[in-house]
C-alpha cells in the first residue's frame, strides 16, 4: 500500500512539469500563430489618442529614476503626464523628482513621508492623476518608444471590458550567468505563460513593470490592495472578480534590471511565491459560487503548484534516506526524469526562440542555458516551500505591504 501510494506521489511530481511546459508550448504557440502576424504590428492611425498619466512609483532608486523619467519624457506619445511618487525613501529619491519636476512642465512629484509600500504609492498617484488611462512603470525600467500607443490601442478595439494591458518585459543587465538565465526565463517561461493564459482568457498577473490601467476598472474593483506584497497579482485576480478583460501585448516592450546576485534574486523571487499565495488565500471564495467557474481551473492549478512543492520537497528526503544506497542509485534515480525534462525544455526553448526572435536578440543565451527549465523548477519548489508560511503570517499579521530595497543589478545597458 505505502509502495503504491510513493509510486503514484512520484508519478505526480514527474508528470506535473511535464504536462504544464506541454501547456505552455502550445498555449504560446497557438497565440504566436493567432495574434502575433504582421497585421498585429501597425499602430492604428484612426485613434484619437487621450491623455495618459504615467505613474512612476519610487522606493530608494536614486540610481535609476532620473534615467527612468527621461526616457519617459522623450517619448513621442502626444498627450502625458508623469507623477512621480516617492514612497518613504531614505536616499535622495525624493530631491531628484522634486527637481525633475521643477524641470520639466509634464512631471510632477509626490512625497509621501512614510514607507507604505508600492500599492499605496500608486493610489497616490491615481488620485493625482487627470487621465482615464493609467501607465504605470517601474523607476529603473526604460520603455520602448511605441510601447504606450501598442498598449493604450487595446482599450479601443474591442476593449469595453479591458481593465488592463500587460506590457512585455526584457532584461537590460545580461552580462552575468544569473542575467542571463533570467534573460531566457522570460523568453521561454513567463513569456509563455503570459500568451496561454491569454489563450484561455483568464491573464492571472499584469506586470507591475510595465501595464496600462482603465482608472474606472481600478475605481470598480477597490483600487490596489495596500495589503497585499504582489499589489499586480492582487489587483489582476480582483478584476477577474469583476469580469474584467485582461490582455496581454508583446510589442508594448519594457527594458528592466534584474538581481544579479543570488541573494537579491532569491529575495525577489519568495516575494513574488508569498503574493501570488496571498492572494490565493484571499480569494478563496471563488470556489463558492458557480459564476466564477472560469477561474476554478487556475485557482486549483495554484494550489496544486504548491503541494507539488512540497511533494518534492519531501520525497527528495525520502528517497534520500531510503532508496539511494550509492551513487550509482541517485545518478540512476536523476537520470530519466532530468533527460525527459530537459527534451521538453528543449523544445519549448526553440519555439520560444522563433516567437521572440521578432522582439529582442536572444538566440545567444540558448545553447548554453538550456537545461535552464529544469533548474527552474527545482529552484521555484524551494521557493514555494519558504514563502507559504510568509504568507500565512503575513495574512493574520495584516497592515501595509512596505517596500523594501531591490537588488538592480549592473545599470549599465546592453540591449
Amino acid at each position: 500500500m505505502i509502495t503504491t501510494l510513493i509510486s503514484g506521489w512520484s508519478s505526480f511530481v514527474f508528470l506535473y512539469p511535464l504536462l504544464m511546459a506541454i501547456v505552455w508550448l502550445a498555449g504560446s504557440t497557438i497565440y504566436f500563430l493567432r495574434r502575433e502576424g504582421a497585421a498585429s504590428d501597425a499602430i492604428p492611425t484612426d485613434i484619437d489618442w487621450p491623455l495618459i498619466s504615467i505613474l512612476v512609483p519610487c522606493y530608494n532608486e536614486q540610481d535609476t529614476v532620473r534615467e527612468t523619467v527621461e526616457n519617459l519624457i522623450k517619448l513621442d506619445y502626444p498627450k502625458k503626464e508623469i507623477i512621480c511618487i516617492n514612497d518613504g525613501s531614505k536616499d535622495n529619491t525624493a530631491q531628484l523628482i522634486n527637481e525633475l519636476a521643477a524641470t520639466y512642465d509634464i512631471v510632477r512629484a509626490i512625497d509621501n513621508q512614510e514607507n507604505r509600500g508600492k500599492a499605496n504609492a500608486l493610489r497616490l498617484g491615481l488620485f493625482a492623476s487627470h487621465g482615464e488611462y493609467l501607465l504605470c512603470v517601474d523607476s529603473d525600467a526604460i520603455i520602448d518608444n511605441d510601447a504606450p500607443y501598442h498598449l493604450i490601442k487595446h482599450f479601443f478595439h474591442k476593449g469595453e471590458r479591458v481593465a488592463a494591458v500587460t506590457g512585455n518585459p526584457r532584461i537590460r543587465n545580461r552580462d552575468t550567468l544569473l542575467g542571463k538565465l533570467q534573460v531566457v526565463e522570460y523568453a521561454s517561461i513567463i513569456g509563455s505563460i503570459k500568451r496561454t493564459q491569454r489563450i484561455i482568457g483568464k491573464i492571472m498577473t499584469v506586470s507591475g513593470v510595465i501595464v496600462a490601467f482603465r482608472k474606472k476598472a481600478l475605481v470598480d474593483v477597490g483600487l490596489w490592495d495596500v495589503d497585499m506584497i504582489t499589489e499586480d497579482i492582487s489587483v489582476s485576480w480582483k478584476f477577474h472578480e469583476r469580469f474584467w478583460d485582461i490582455r496581454y501585448e508583446p510589442q508594448a516592450l519594457c527594458w528592466m534590471l534584474v538581481p544579479e546576485k543570488l541573494g537579491g534574486y532569491w529575495k525577489q523571487r519568495v516575494r513574488w511565491a508569498q503574493g501570488g499565495q496571498e492572494v490565493i488565500f484571499r480569494h478563496w471564495g471563488v470556489l463558492k459560487s458557480w459564476k466564477y467557474r472560469r477561474l476554478w481551473p487556475i485557482y486549483i492549478e495554484q494550489w496544486v503548484s504548491i503541494f507539488w512543492s512540497y511533494s518534492l520537497f519531501l520525497l527528495s528526503i525520502y528517497y534520500m534516506l531510503f532508496q539511494v544506497k550509492s551513487l550509482q542509485d541517485l545518478i540512476l534515480l536523476l537520470t530519466f526524469s532530468a533527460f525527459t525534462l530537459t527534451i521538453v525544455a528543449v523544445i519549448q526553448l526553440v519555439v520560444s526562440l522563433i516567437i521572440d526572435a521578432k522582439y529582442d536578440n536572444v538566440s545567444a543565451m540558448y545553447f548554453w542555458v538550456a537545461w535552464y527549465p529544469f533548474i527552474y523548477w527545482i529552484v521555484n519548489a524551494a521557493i514555494a516551500v519558504v514563502a507559504f508560511p510568509k504568507a500565512i503570517k503575513s495574512r493574520i499579521k495584516g497592515g501595509y505591504a512596505v517596500w523594501s530595497s531591490p537588488d538592480r543589478g549592473n545599470r549599465e545597458e546592453t540591449t
